[in-house]
């Protein structure tokens, strides 16, 4: 080998030198273990978030992210989730920049008369998961306090009742012995499957609304999904949360791909659960969160950084414009889970303090964030966004707030100071509403009956990429 000369090697070292200079320079700067540094990281963070937002500008549609494609690379469901995503923010650090947005969205876009999330606009690409994230998104603001709206407009609590409302009749019978459908419309690509991210988002809301209300009906449905999804096979005994399966295959086709939101969505909801419950009912629950976060912490934070399993691979990227949103809902599930399930708060601090180091180092100083949280630099990935990269890394930062007493008194209740007005009938104005009604025995035991019998395996990902999360096929 030969050696270079030494001018050469010289000025080989120096502008080796000036490039990492200039790369640390460019890099977002953050001390975790200061509040006020995290909280001002955090506010770059979101301002880039925003940028991506143009539902405030004249003559444009509150609410909403640049799309459907091909007028922009987002669905309906995920502006839902970023103001879920700001109203974590505002909780956390106490930022109200974007409160009055999130305010006039989050009520534009729950669509009067019915008020439940199911805008007209966006028929085409309707599911049951896409109206539960502004659901969940309408719950967290009844939970944080979130300042509420106008007298004359729908309230917070009230709108992830008009949710919940009107999914309960899509909780049908007739195939695969219960379960949500993946899409609303009948004529919908995806109509014929049914999967844990809409059953999930389902008895997400129910368990919170049971906890905010004190409501047993509610509990009663998010044990019967659970148990439900359990039976069905889509949640295993080992807790890998799987995706869904065809009604044509009585739901035994399963797609055995884990996404880490399907897995999020269910850890939030039974940690609320077992802070609702009591007794043998608890222990339950403490069982399933356990299990959830243990197994969910093994698979999807290898070395302590989150990455996204099915479609981040180590030799290519392979993730859709909603999949790079996942880790935001996983670092915000696991933040709650620790404070309304206390036992797990230690284990989920370590690995959401790990798994932000991680985060920080992928962003610049602007606050532009990489999805690849494992490589110490920012990827340059802006294929598919790249807002959820956004709100993940905002996500990560908000969350190591967790100490502060506003957050460990934990989700607010009617009871705790929660003042958001609910309406038990709320909803009644969309065509597919049925009464509230309590469950019968037979509802239980159903739920539980289906045997997980795996017929067929898919290919994970690869045939994921032409069903799942990407709603545009």
């Amino acid at each position: 080998m030969m050696l270079p000369k030494p001018k050469a090697f010289l000025s080989a070292l120096l502008l080796a030198a000036a490039g990492a200079d200039a790369q640390s320079d460019n890099k977002l700067q953050v001390n975790l273990d200061s509040p006020d540094s995290v909280k001002a990281a955090a506010k770059v963070v979101a301002a880039n978030l925003m940028s991506h937002y143009h539902g405030d500008e004249p003559g444009a549609t509150p609410g909403i992210l640049p799309g459907p494609p091909p007028g922009g690379p987002y669905y309906w469901w995920q502006a839902g989730a970023m103001w879920g995503t700001i109203v974590d923010y505002w909780h956390y650090t106490g930022d109200d920049t974007y409160n009055a947005e999130a305010v006039r969205s989050m009520v534009f876009q729950a669509e009067p008369p019915s008020n439940s999330y199911q805008p007209r606009n966006w028929t085409a690409s309707l599911g049951n998961d896409d109206q539960g994230f502004w659901g969940m998104s309408a719950m967290l603001a009844a939970e944080t306090n979130f300042p509420n709206p106008p007298k004359d407009q729908p309230q917070w609590l009230a709108l992830a009742q008009a949710v919940f409302n009107t999914q309960i009749p899509r909780f049908e019978r007739d195939h695969c012995n219960g379960g949500l459908r993946w899409q609303i419309p009948h004529l919908n690509n995806g109509y014929n499957y049914k999967n844990t991210i809409a059953n999930g988002v389902f008895m997400n809301i129910a368990a919170r609304l049971a906890r905010y209300t004190n409501n047993k009906t509610y509990a009663e449905w998010a044990e019967t999904v659970w148990d439900w999804m359990e039976g069905v096979g889509y949640i295993t005994e080992d807790f890998d949360v799987l995706d869904g399966g065809h009604i044509e295959a009585n739901c035994t086709d399963i797609n055995p791909v884990q996404f880490s939101a399907n897995a999020a969505i269910l850890i939030h909801g039974a940690a609320v659960m077992y802070n609702y419950t009591e007794g043998a009912t608890r222990d339950k629950w403490r069982t399933r969160v356990a299990g959830l976060i243990n197994r969910t912490v093994e698979h999807f934070f290898p070395d302590g950084i989150m990455i996204e399993r099915p479609c981040e691979l180590p030799d290519r990227m392979q993730c859709n414009t909603d999949q790079h949103s996942f880790k935001g809902y996983m670092h915000r599930a696991l933040a709650t889970a620790a404070v309304v399930a206390p036992f797990t708060r230690d284990d989920v601090i370590r690995v959401l303090r790990s798994s932000t180091e991680g985060c920080v180092t992928s962003c610049l100083s602007d606050g532009t964030c990489g999805f690849r949280w494992n490589i110490g630099m920012y990827d340059g990935d802006v294929a598919n966004g790249p807002a959820g990269q956004q709100m993940s890394a905002l996500a990560a930062l908000s969350t190591l707030l967790i100490d502060q007493e506003k957050v460990l008194n934990g989700p607010l209740t009617n009871s705790t100071g929660g003042t958001s007005q609910g309406d038990p009938n709320a909803g009644q104005n969309s065509m597919t509403l049925e009464p509230l009604s309590e469950i019968t025995t037979g509802d239980r035991a159903g739920a539980g009956i289906v045997t997980a019998v795996v017929v067929g395996s898919f290919l994970g990902c690869i045939v994921w990429m032409g069903m799942g999360w990407n709603e545009g096929l």
